[in-house]
């Protein structure tokens, strides 16, 4: 061991000044001056068109002189580096352009001044917005608030979108026509979900002649003969019906009927009636009771349920009393009840009945003969009809779940019940004793007016439905002037949870460890839970179809002429498809490099015709199968596919994102050059000169000459090259797909060039050089997809004070291998999603 007793006292000195230099520069030491190293770089390449009266993209560069200019305005200097780093600015064919040396050390100057901002800043998780539910957001909310249905949105405005997204805060406005629209979808919710006067039980009829076994030979009359003496099943019986079809479910009540009579010595009689007449429901309902039947010699029949899984049925020597029926065999029959029929009047018949509840795994219904006392005549049955009336109770599952309370209280604290569990997931959080007792005397008074309770409580909802504290995401607090960042409470943080990955409301679980005040120690479980639930591929089509602005498709009208393919189903594929294949990189957690190239994708019949697939190992249509043991896509359900070749795979590739890129008549490489740097990369170009005039759309124009040539004669333009510089070359990698996203080589009877060159040297040819490219620049995807994501999540823009953040999620995904779940468990676990501070002034 070292003994500091053994060291002078001058080099002992020495070390305390070093441990106090470390310590007052904590993780670097402090950059030098932004004057002393970035203005003369600024001065020497860039003052010449962004400086003055009039810098080009309007932008001047002059007026930052020091380090708290640049922090300021932090977005500016973000997207100043991502010019420099990319080679974009300054501009290659300047008089005065820097060494990769100088832009180098330039941008590593002005990222050491952010980094020692941001690391001896306060931490900020930023302000807080209130928001209003979106579209989605409602209808989902009111699904799982109330068990609806049926979409009440349908006639809803638009949503504005804020920072690409229609959730955002600030721009989720409210209307005098959406008001009026939440007050009509109230109106529909409340009266759908419960019914103040349920309608009687249906009926529903099977005629004798359709009864099972069927046979050619069954005359299609109104009556069935059962005839004991028959050898064949057919004749002899027992009959039968499916069970689903009288809706013999376990938790409803239904009565179950047989209508026949005992076929008269004289001969077969003719019904004079149709039972599926309009008359014959009446008709069987008047049907002469046992008790009332003529006095003869009755014959007895049984009504029987079967099922292979009934928990209880009859012993064989109560099966081998019935006619037709093996008791050996492994029938699964329990025999309900036997009656006696005594009817032999084919105008008088019998109707006998048995209330089945509580039975699960019933899957046929019937009716058999007993078999006579040894010595009596074999007499034979007229069946009219096998019917059933039920569910006899007709409430809606959405009533009786809104409406359980406890029994045997007084009403007044059965309305209490009820109410405060509506207000506690309508305003996501337990509700005030003064709001439920608001509402319980609102519903009081209705009742006072001589309305039912199923009424009052209709009038209750609507309320609820048309409050602010249901229609917007309120997180109110107590501490509003508070400047240091402290948590959310336990039921925000639930909201914030279930909006981000479901955008519907908490469930029961996040409710119940919210209200242990155990949600934050548990956030990482419950974004596992909640992933794994259906509810989760919300987050792949909302979040993701606006990520990749994929929702356009439902609006773009491709030429007829030119796309005739294009029609209805092929969009609605092509939406899926990257539906599904987001939803699959977050449920099976792969890495979120995967959605740039991916060796497999989902397809249905329709699209894979349209990318000329064969089957699901990827085989191409025209071509030697190379992969054996496909099965061929057939019919409109979506299968997983495995791809070969590089001419599928990932997001750029999806026709979704080709056709949203193209204009109706042609492909766009500029469309999709700008859509990549924006959505993949992060770095938008700036918005084209209004000036500029479009390509030439008109046939003679375009005759002779490929895209790529127009585009070439268009950036002669000394006001557009710079621009397309950038975005041109990506499109070009692109241009094997037509305008719906069809693969093809050449256009107009030309050979495709899809060779190209980034401004900063880098050359490529076609899409899979472009995916690697894409991969080679990983740490720009990663960024774009964790900013996109965060904003997402927190219903805001971002601000300079998130950047941190960001390069937290950032080096977490680095170092645990990208996968989806860092990502998305990171952001819940991040401050801005947890935290919030006080207004600041």
């Amino acid at each position: 061991m070292i003994s500091f007793n053994h060291i002078p006292q001058y080099l002992c000195l020495t070390l305390i000044l070093i441990l106090i230099a470390f310590a007052a520069k904590p993780g670097g030491e402090t950059p030098s001056g932004f004057a002393q190293e970035g203005l003369p770089f600024l001065k020497k390449y860039c003052f010449s068109c962004h400086a003055g009266d009039a810098p080009a993209a309007e932008l001047a560069l002059n007026v930052f002189s020091d380090d708290s200019s640049l922090i300021e305005n932090r977005d500016v200097w973000d997207r100043v580096l991502d010019m420099v780093t990319t080679g974009y600015m300054p501009p290659a064919e300047s008089e005065h352009h820097p060494t990769m040396e100088a832009s180098d050390a330039f941008v590593a100057h002005i990222e050491a001044i952010f980094e020692h901002a941001d690391r001896t800043a306060e931490p900020d998780p930023g302000r807080i917005t209130v928001r209003r539910l979106n579209k989605v957001e409602y209808r989902n909310t009111v699904r799982d608030m109330l068990g609806v249905d049926f979409d009440p949105t349908e006639n809803f405005p638009a949503d504005d979108v804020g920072h690409g997204f229609d959730n955002i805060g600030d721009v989720l406005t409210m209307s005098p026509l959406l008001m009026e629209r939440y007050l009509e979808a109230a109106e529909a919710i409340a009266t759908r979900v419960i019914l103040v006067d349920p309608p009687p039980p249906s009926k529903r009829y099977q005629r004798g002649s359709r009864l099972n076994p069927r046979h050619d030979d069954v005359p299609d009359q109104r009556f069935r003969r059962l005839d004991p003496t028959a050898t064949e099943a057919w004749k002899s019986g027992p009959f039968t019906t499916g069970a689903t079809f009288f809706k013999m479910f376990p938790d409803e009540e239904i009565i179950y009927k047989a209508t026949l009579y005992v076929e008269p010595d004289s001969g077969t009689p003719v019904a004079e009636t149709d039972p599926y007449s309009e008359t014959a429901e009446a008709e069987t309902d008047n049907e002469t009771p046992i008790a009332e039947a003529e006095s003869q010699t009755p014959v007895e029949v049984a009504l029987f349920i079967q099922g292979a899984a009934l928990a209880e049925v009859s012993p064989p020597e109560e099966l081998a009393r019935l006619v037709g029926v093996d008791p050996a065999a492994d029938n699964g029959i329990k025999i309900l009840k036997t009656f006696e029929i005594t009817s032999r009047d084919p105008k008088k018949n019998q109707t006998v009945e048995y209330l089945v509840t509580g039975i699960p795994n019933i899957e046929n219904a019937g009716i058999a003969m007993v078999k006579p006392t040894e010595g009596e005549p074999s007499a034979k049955l007229q069946i009219r009809v096998l019917w059933a009336e039920g569910p006899l109770d007709t409430r809606p599952d959405t009533q009786l779940e809104i409406l359980a309370c406890t029994p045997d209280i007084p009403q007044v604290e059965q309305t209490r019940e009820v109410l405060t569990r509506l207000l506690r997931r309508g305003y996501r959080r337990p509700p005030t004793e003064a709001e439920v007792e608001q509402l319980v005397q609102f519903v009081g008074a209705i009742q006072a007016d001589g309305a039912k309770w199923e009424a009052a409580i209709q009038q209750a909802i609507k309320v609820i439905l048309c409050s602010p504290k249901f229609l917007f995401r309120l997180e109110l607090d107590d501490r509003p002037q508070r400047p240091d960042p402290y948590p959310i409470d336990e039921f925000q943080l639930a909201s914030r949870l279930s909006y981000f990955l479901w955008s519907s409301m908490p469930d029961d679980a996040l409710f119940e460890l919210a209200a242990q005040n155990q949600l934050t120690d548990n956030l990482e479980a419950q974004v596992k839970r909640m992933l794994a639930d259906p509810k989760a591929t919300e987050l792949a089509r909302d979040f993701g179809a606006q990520w990749l602005q994929i929702q356009r498709i439902a609006t773009v009208t491709p030429d007829p002429e030119r796309f005739p393919t294009f029609g209805r189903r092929l969009r609605a594929a092509m939406l899926k498809e990257t539906e599904l294949f987001v939803a699959s990189i977050l449920r099976e957690d792969q890495s979120v490099l995967d959605l740039l190239d991916a060796d497999y994708t989902f397809l249905n019949k329709e699209l894979a015709n349209h990318y000329g697939i064969t089957d699901t190992q990827g085989n191409w249509m025209g071509q030697k199968k190379t992969v054996s043991g496909g099965e061929a896509i057939k019919g409109r359900a979506f299968q997983r596919v495995a791809l070969q070749g590089a001419s599928r795979g990932g997001i750029l590739t999806h026709a979704s994102v080709l056709t949203v890129t193209s204009n109706p008549t042609r492909t766009s490489p500029v469309k999709r050059g700008r859509w990549v740097l924006e959505q993949v990369l992060g770095s938008p170009p700036p918005p084209p000169p209004p000036d500029v005039p479009e390509l030439e759309e008109d046939h003679d124009a375009i005759t002779g000459t490929t895209l790529r040539e127009r585009l070439e004669q268009h950036r002669e333009d000394p006001a557009c090259a710079n621009c397309h510089a950038k975005m041109d070359p990506i499109g070009f990698a692109l241009e094997n797909y037509n305008a719906i996203g069809a693969f093809r080589t050449k256009e107009g009877g030309l050979e495709i060039d899809t060779t190209a060159e980034l401004p900063d040297g880098t050359a490529f040819d076609g899409i899979a050089d472009l995916k690697q490219i894409l991969k080679d620049r990983k740490q720009q995807f990663v960024r774009c997809l964790t900013e996109k994501m965060l904003t997402y999540a927190l219903g805001r823009g971002l601000e300079y004070y998130d950047r941190p953040t960001v390069d937290r999620i950032i080096a977490q995904l680095e170092s645990e291998g990208y996968r989806s779940s860092i990502l998305i468990t990171a952001i819940v676990k991040s401050d801005p999603f947890r935290l919030r501070r006080g207004f600041l002034d």
